[in-house]
């Protein structure tokens, strides 16, 4: 795939939202573009670069600056943490299985606000669950009729990052139910996902979810990715999704790099704040 500059080239303010270290020039904000690129044909042939602390540094105002940063900080970063709904994948899973059980129209209400960050991410999770409730019969059902749509090229990235030997991992707000699967198409390891669990009963009767799992509050993808990387002690790391969660993985421990992947969903609070805007 070659590169493909669209039309959605707005002058926007870039924010300060990446965290600094003593080899990192501090970051000013200024004038920058948003643009929305093929990272697959960016890693192709990424600018060479000491490292990925580069990606840190002020960008020019120029269409290409920021995607070949963002570019060559994934390709040579040690671990990739993904986001699955409405990046890895096409739909939000919830939105889809509320849909199934008939109450699609207001879940996606709650998830339009948890992912804009409007609300905590826990408080939007428990109502949108409250309003379908859904049972272990019905979620297999789904996941029976209704499989993962994969978001176009990501099987192609996922491969390109497994041959430069590049660690995979799936964060996610969604459902390791409904998460499993996909991570089987991609061929990533399950104990490579970072998720919440929906609870049953011995009747199949939902019960809730996993409270423990640090995915089910505010702030959760950044613990997870922090856990992540310090039990692997990966050099770099990036972080690349499409919502308000995603970007909190931007933490002192955590993620070196948000990539904001807008192929599904373009959030302008998050991509105003991201190096670039990637549309797979």
């Amino acid at each position: 795939m070659e590169v493909l500059i669209t039309a959605r080239i707005n002058p926007v303010r870039a924010s300060c939202m990446r965290h600094q270290s003593p080899s990192v020039p501090p970051y000013t904000p200024h004038l920058v573009k948003r643009v929305l690129v093929s990272l697959i044909g960016m890693m192709k042939h990424p600018k060479s670069l000491n490292s990925v602390a580069a990606s840190f540094q002020p960008v020019e105002s120029s269409a290409s600056g920021p995607s070949k940063r963002a570019a060559s900080g994934v390709a040579k970063c040690s671990a990739v943490c993904f986001d699955v709904d409405s990046t890895v994948c096409l739909d939000e899973g919830i939105d889809e299985l509320a849909e199934f059980c008939g109450a699609g129209k207001a879940v996606a209400e709650w998830t339009a606000r948890a992912m804009s960050g409007s609300v905590p991410f826990e408080e939007a999770l428990a109502a949108r669950l409250s309003l379908f409730k859904p049972s272990l019969s019905k979620v297999k059902d789904f996941l029976e009729k209704q499989p993962p749509r994969i978001s176009p090229g990501i099987d192609e990235l996922v491969k390109k990052l497994k041959a430069k030997n590049t660690a995979i991992y799936l964060v996610s707000g969604g459902f390791r139910q409904m998460i499993n699967p996909v991570a089987s198409i991609l061929g990533i390891r399950p104990k490579n996902i970072s998720a919440n669990q929906l609870l049953f009963g011995n009747s199949g009767e939902f019960l809730g979810f996993d409270a423990n799992e640090p995915t089910s509050m505010s702030g959760g993808k950044a613990a997870a990715v922090q856990q992540i990387r310090k039990i692997h002690g990966y050099k770099s790391l990036v972080m690349i999704g499409d919502g308000a969660t995603d970007l909190e993985a931007l933490k002192p421990g955590g993620a070196d790099l948000f990539i904001c992947y807008a192929g599904v969903q373009l959030r302008d609070a998050v991509s105003e704040s991201g190096l670039a805007c990637f549309q797979i």
